[in-house]
């Protein structure tokens, strides 16, 4: 059936490319090096992580994690990023279900321990959001978290993502069904 609309994104826009550093003040976004896996270890060790994003890692699997990005890139599936500083690995940001015909994705993050109560996430997504948006030319970026997850409600909200709306039992944690918050930025948003 033929579609009454043409790609928002040509194919490539990604994988056409090579994966960007982004700059976000003192921190920097790159990609995942085969040495991060420690940290993504640490990550997935930490109750708070494997609570909101639902599952453990073993050494093979983080660098298996670490390993899939580059080809997640060049399908134009997904991208992620190691956020850093000059101490090393501070968290996780990244594009999820990359729609390039609707040029759309969902953002995606974790911050390790000793990082967190420095507005890393936020900063971060501040830089992923430009990026995506002003140089990708994604017209949405939208977030979903937890009702529960407070932390990454305050995270949303300061980097400019709107509360939408509440997706009622949409996603399944250790602990049950929750409730969805889902936030949004569009490139018209000022």
């Amino acid at each position: 059936m033929p579609l009454l609309t043409t790609p928002a994104l040509r194919p490539g826009a990604l994988a056409g490319l090579p994966q960007p550093d982004l700059a976000a003040g003192d921190l920097l976004l790159r990609p995942w090096r085969p040495e991060d896996r420690p940290a993504v270890l640490a990550a997935y060790a930490d109750p708070a992580i494997r609570r909101w994003h639902c599952r453990t890692m073993t050494g093979d699997e983080a660098r298996d994690w670490i390993d899939s990005w580059p080809r997640r890139w060049h399908q134009e599936t997904d991208a992620s990023w190691a956020v850093t500083d000059h101490a090393g690995v501070l968290g996780q940001i990244g594009l999820r279900a990359v729609d390039l015909y609707e040029a759309e994705a969902a953002v995606s993050y974790w911050v390790l321990p000793a990082a967190r109560g420095r507005r890393v996430a936020a900063r971060a997504l501040t830089a992923l959001t430009a990026w995506s948006l002003d140089e990708l030319g994604l017209h949405r970026l939208g977030l979903r978290h937890s009702t529960a997850n407070i932390a990454s409600c305050q995270v949303a909200q300061r980097a400019g993502f709107p509360l939408e709306g509440t997706n009622r039992g949409a996603a399944r944690h250790a602990d049950g069904w929750h409730d969805m918050h889902v936030h949004a930025r569009l490139r018209t948003d000022t």
